[in-house]
């Protein structure tokens, strides 16, 4: 089960969080977010280990944006957070790895994911809201017995301390790993190191 935290934004926090070696971490490049990085300096993500997948998160954002901040941060995956077109994510497709996020709710209707099946690496199914993400709030994991098509997903959406036990309860084979953001917070964009280690521990028995 892969573990992806998302949303960081300041250099010792990122620090700390790399310390305990998730797989992903997300870095939100959209204005609107309370999560913002800003101005957050390209140095501090340079020191990160190889092995720790650096991911921009982008909300309908022009395809020259994105690719300077791809080339400012050295992003090595790019997560997809609006209504991006299966055109858009093929720019990138085999040159960097590619997540598509979706809002999902109890009539989201997976077929309409097809288009998307050759042109991403990774789903990812959030809580649908008003907002992109990071509303701490989960959606009917069941639903996700819809889903038949063979290209993995994060789980996303509400995810904390009280209900990691539950996501046992998705017995799903393309359940790839976990978003862990708003429920592991001090403060937008500020983790909780001892809460994310016990989500840790969690995880890896899951």
């Amino acid at each position: 089960m892969k573990i992806k935290v998302c949303g960081l934004k300041e250099p010792d926090n990122i620090s700390e969080v790399v310390a305990l070696q998730p797989d992903y971490v997300g870095f939100i490049c959209y204005n609107k977010s309370p999560r913002y990085i800003d101005v957050l300096v390209a140095g501090a993500l340079e020191q990160l280990p190889k092995n720790i997948t650096k991911t921009g998160v982008f909300v309908n954002e022009s395809a020259e944006q994105i690719n300077a901040l791809i080339e400012k941060y050295n992003f090595k995956a790019i997560q997809l957070h609006g209504s991006e077109t299966p055109e858009f994510c093929a720019l990138f497709k085999g040159r960097i790895q590619v997540i598509k996020a979706f809002g999902v709710d109890a009539d989201f209707d997976f077929d309409t994911l097809k288009p998307y099946e050759n042109v991403v690496d990774i789903f990812l199914f959030d809580t649908k809201t008003a907002a992109h993400g990071g509303s701490g709030k989960t959606f009917d994991w069941q639903v996700l017995t819809n889903y038949t098509l063979n290209v993995p997903f994060f789980l996303s959406g509400g995810i904390g301390l009280g209900n990691l036990e539950e996501v046992k309860t998705v017995k799903h084979p393309q359940l790839a790993g976990l978003d862990l953001n708003s429920r592991f917070e001090l403060s937008p964009g500020n983790k909780d190191i001892n809460k994310l280690k016990q989500a840790f521990e969690i995880i890896k028995q899951l």
